[in-house]
């Protein structure tokens, strides 16, 4: 039998907003083995947590937080925005609000338009923080060099959009542990085509369990999902009916 790991896609959004610490502490609580969040840096240099390039979605302020201080975010978001340090102390707590033990999750980082300046601050706040062995990171081509070049020893989820595999020479570069590749490309070949070749197959982001239900089919290793209790419990009827442990 396999496993697949439970991954809680910027926290459990349906319930808190995402990538805010209650919202991480929401999908530790409801099982999520991993819990994946998006840093960012402000304009003086401090890891945050959002997806976006502004606050306009989540904050509704069209402002780049690339433009902002961290004070600043703090300010115009009622301290809603955490910071990278904050979110790893939270994951690092021996229970969450609700149950559940954060220190047994794993901490999934995606860094969009990352750079190297902003790679090796991350790499550097999560060795400084102690929790080097639980994070891993995932992104493109070109944050995961730099990420590999920050920290050689780094765990990496190299994000892929298209149906053609990485070039060798990029495998190469990078040294993947995961392949991670958006649901909807996944099929039988592709996983079978992954587990070949040496690597670990991770799909984002299923949110229906006609979805989840097929790629636990197909073989996938991880998933991540805005709806982690619903994955969850479909991971446990597979184990019930013995296609999982």
């Amino acid at each position: 039998m396999r496993t697949v790991t439970a991954v809680a896609h910027r926290g459990d959004p349906y319930r808190f907003r995402e990538n805010t610490l209650p919202s991480l502490r929401s999908a530790v609580a409801r099982g999520a083995d991993a819990v994946e969040f998006d840093v960012r840096l402000t304009r003086d240099g401090v890891p945050v947590l959002l997806h976006d390039r502004t606050l306009k979605r989540l904050w509704g302020h069209d402002r780049p937080v690339s433009a902002l201080s961290a004070a600043e975010v703090r300010q115009i978001t009622g301290n809603g925005v955490p910071t990278l340090v904050e979110a790893l102390a939270v994951l690092s707590a021996p229970t969450s609000d609700n149950g559940g033990d954060s220190r047994d999750s794993r901490i999934m980082v995606d860094l969009p338009d990352a750079t190297p300046e902003s790679v090796r601050t991350v790499v550097g706040i999560v060795r400084d923080c102690g929790v080097a062995d639980r994070v891993y990171y995932c992104a493109g081509a070109t944050a995961m060099l730099a990420v590999r070049a920050a920290d050689p020893g780094a765990e990496i989820a190299l994000t892929w959009t298209t149906l053609a595999p990485p070039r060798p020479a990029l495998l190469d570069a990078v040294r993947p542990r995961w392949l991670n590749y958006r649901f909807g490309l996944i099929d039988r070949q592709l996983a079978a085509r992954v587990h070949r070749d040496g690597y670990l197959l991770s799909a984002w982001t299923p949110d229906t369990r006609r979805s989840m239900l097929r790629l636990l089919d197909l073989g996938v290793d991880s998933i991540t999902t805005n709806r982690i209790e619903a994955l969850c419990a479909l991971r446990r009827a597979a184990a019930v009916a013995g296609r999982l442990r």
